[in-house]
């Protein structure tokens, strides 16, 4: 393809968005009775456009394309005809044909913008050409400006098809170059957050050697005079101001080094977002189209609609929302036909919210139905039958379950719905996008399904607490879930209240009465015994409210969150990591899974004030030992917290030599070592052969972890001496504790 030819189909590429978006926003005004009223001037512009488009699709040579958007300027110019200069009322059948016109249009577009051999248009010229006639005949209006030239006169070609001027133009570079692109970004980002302790341990330093030089001079002035130590003592007083001065220098350098960083990783983050930002119009908007051709598939009459695609967005964060975002209309179209008569509309809205986004699936039919997913859900066992009298569950807590896997309320199997998936796939992209879903009633009637993402920057504001002896990250909310405020629970007003924890709490709009769970039960570690008033946050999705209790409330900063892999970890409460001071590792979690899970916990009968300690079961004589070795800071401080968790005392280990230095200390005392495989200095090969060649350490169990899965490395360690070899990718926490138990 000549560089020619390639400007004027990215100039086309653009036009046609512009020209489609246009006549689509026009054509949305529909009337009660599904019909559109379009001003003279309106009409015009739209079959301006229509021209307008097919001179473009003239010249780049697509005449398939060409053909559908001469039928749609011929149908608009029916329609002008009959208007005989008044307001023009197209019919919903015309509207449903100029759409699938406009919807062929984008395909074409689509297909060949991929490369990829483009959909027949036959069958939609087919249509077009048997449009109903117009109500109304009239004489034929002057021709639009727009539509003057010869039919036969290819449109001018677009002003971005011109040869760029020196130093602009156009390179196409890979969306997947992109994404490594932005990920080395926020590694960047990381590294750079990490010398915040360098800095300040630099400043502390500056600070001691200060302090030292104050007392030495103290000390100095209280020395008897020695005409014999006098010189000693000058030039011991010189190299001390000396290295005061060197040290306080380079901390200078170190804050000016550090404040150039922040400003230059903001900046190369700036340019780096700017690249990988796309308009969700060009993922999401050929959505609209297929959810109308679904409709058209299935005999149905339906209106839909968009709102906000020209939104910015990762490329990679619209292309996973792809698939969902489809289910979602397939759902909408489904489940959301009106009862009362009315047009179906469902509609398509996404928007920007505090840096993060919200993907929208509307329809206006009659809303969720609370008795059927009630049944449903005691029919699947997620609910048990209610008693004879008993209210029913909260609206909050029911609209919550349709995203279970499986779960779904259609009663019979048709082109559209009852196909046994549910929402469920729409949590679990939510999910992995670090973000979360909600079904929800729609203001007005229908239903609405919302997909929020947090910001799609690697940093983030992090509320830091600490709980179950681990500091953990939770973030501002994404959208759906509200955290905050932070609270301090007086003892007296926590009770329970049929059989459940509550805690009373003045909260804005007066007392109310909120469930209460310990976060370090929610994430599998003992709770903490408290003393005086429970730290707490308060969760709240919609009508739903949790207060999470803590042992301490620690900070609020703005943190790196990188992903996490990790063996055991619970991906419906974990969404990644914060890197700390000290390599400390702080998880961050998923305020919408700790919600719906402590509101599960919460329900479960309740004897006890949360922060009490419970009846601990007798404790062995000795806590057995292990020890880890594994290079990733997250990976050692994870495993760390199952085995804690499960009873254990843990040391940890960088390496094979870190293991051994360990393990050769005297008075060590390790019952089994937990290994990876590649590490810096010693990998776990060599550690395992050297423990087997040390005759103290000969019998002790070794366990090697790893992501190396293939036959002849599982064969190399087993044969080195490993008690057991177990792989990351389909490991869990309880076949590790369980495979411990078997060796010690």
């Amino acid at each position: 393809m000549s560089d020619f030819r390639a400007e004027l189909l990215a100039a086309f590429a653009a036009e046609h968005r512009e020209h489609l978006g246009a006549i689509r926003e026009a054509l949305a005004a529909e009337d009660a009775d599904g019909a559109v009223a379009l001003e003279p001037a309106a009409l015009r512009e739209v079959f301006r456009r229509a021209h307008s488009l097919k001179g473009a699709a003239r010249a780049v040579d697509l005449p398939g394309l060409e053909a559908v958007a001469h039928r749609v300027e011929s149908l608009l110019a029916r329609e002008m005809d009959a208007a005989a200069g008044g307001p023009a009322h197209l019919a919903p059948a015309i509207l449903a044909l100029l759409h699938r016109g406009l919807d062929a249009i984008e395909s074409a577009a689509s297909a060949m913008a991929a490369g990829v051999e483009a959909p027949s248009v036959e069958t939609v010229l087919a249509a077009l050409d048997g449009a109903p006639a117009p109500p109304l005949a009239a004489p034929p209006l002057p021709q639009p400006p727009a539509a003057a030239d010869a039919a036969e006169t290819p449109a001018p070609a677009p002003a971005a098809a011109a040869p760029a001027a020196p130093g602009e133009g156009h390179l196409r570079v890979e969306a997947a170059r992109v994404e490594r692109l932005s990920a080395a970004m926020h590694g960047l980002k990381a590294l750079i957050g990490r010398q915040d302790s360098t800095i300040a341990g630099l400043r502390g330093l500056e600070a001691e050697f200060r302090a030292l030089r104050r007392g030495w001079d103290g000390l100095r002035a209280a020395l008897p005079a020695d005409p014999a130590l006098a010189p000693r003592l000058r030039g011991f007083d010189a190299a001390l101001g000396e290295a005061v001065r060197h040290l306080a220098g380079l901390s200078r350098q170190g804050r000016a080094m550090e404040d150039a960083l922040d400003r230059a990783a903001a900046a190369l983050q700036e340019e780096v977002e700017a690249i990988a930002l796309v308009p969700a119009a060009t993922v999401l908007g050929p959505l609209a189209a297929a959810a109308r051709e679904m409709a058209r598939e299935a005999g149905r009459e339906v209106t839909v609609r968009t709102e906000g695609l020209e939104i910015q967005a990762e490329r990679r964060v619209l292309q996973a929302l792809k698939d969902p975002v489809l289910h979602l209309l397939r759902n909408a179209l489904g489940h959301g036909a009106p009862r009362d008569g009315r047009r179906a509309e469902i509609g398509l809205r996404v928007a920007a919210t505090g840096g993060g986004l919200a993907v929208t699936v509307w329809d206006n039919g009659p809303g969720p139905d609370l008795s059927a997913i009630e049944a449903t859900a005691v029919l699947r066992g997620l609910l048990a039958p209610r008693a004879p009298g008993a209210p029913p569950p909260s609206a909050d807590s029911l609209l919550a379950l349709v995203f279970e896997p499986g779960f779904s309320t259609a009663t019979e199997v048709d082109r559209l719905s009852g196909r046994g998936m549910g929402l469920s796939v729409v949590a679990e992209a939510a999910v992995a996008l670090h973000g979360g879903a909600a079904l929800r009633p729609r203001p007005g009637g229908g239903a609405e399904v919302v997909i929020a993402l947090p910001p799609s920057t690697g940093r983030r504001s992090l509320l830091l607490v600490e709980a179950g002896g681990q500091v953990l990250g939770l973030p501002g909310g994404n959208g759906l879930v509200t955290v905050g405020p932070l609270l301090r629970i007086n003892p007296d007003a926590i009770f329970a209240a049929e059989g459940r924890p509550v805690a009373r709490l003045a909260l804005e709009g007066g007392e109310a009465l909120v469930p209460l769970a310990s976060l370090a039960s929610l994430i599998g570690r003992a709770e903490e015994p408290a003393a005086g008033p429970v730290p707490a946050v308060l969760l709240a999705r919609g009508g739903a409210r949790l207060a999470l209790t803590v042992a301490a409330l620690r900070d609020a900063r703005s943190l790196v969150v990188t992903e996490v892999d990790a063996p055991g970890l619970d991906t419906a409460l974990v969404s990644g990591a914060a890197l700390l001071e000290d390599e400390a590792v702080a998880l961050v979690l998923r305020p919408d899974g700790l919600l719906d899970r402590g509101l599960r916990e919460a329900a479960r009968p309740y004897t006890a004030r949360p922060g009490a300690a419970r009846p601990a079961p007798a404790a062995p004589q000795r806590r057995r030992h292990i020890l880890v070795v594994d290079d990733s800071i997250t990976t050692r401080t994870l495993e760390r917290s199952i085995l804690e968790a499960g009873g254990y005392r843990v040391t940890l280990a960088v390496d094979g030599v870190d293991a051994l230095n360990s393990l050769r200390e005297p008075g060590a005392s390790v019952d089994l070592v937990l290994a990876d495989v590649e590490m810096p200095r010693m990998d776990g090969f060599g550690l395992i052969e050297a423990i087997r060649a040390d005759p103290h350490l000969a019998e002790l169990p070794v366990i090697l972890m790893t992501s190396r899965d293939s036959p002849g490395d599982v064969q190399r360690g087993m044969e080195l001496g490993a008690s057991a070899y177990l792989t990351k990718q389909g490991f869990d926490g309880q076949a590790l504790l369980a495979t411990i138990g078997q060796l010690i």
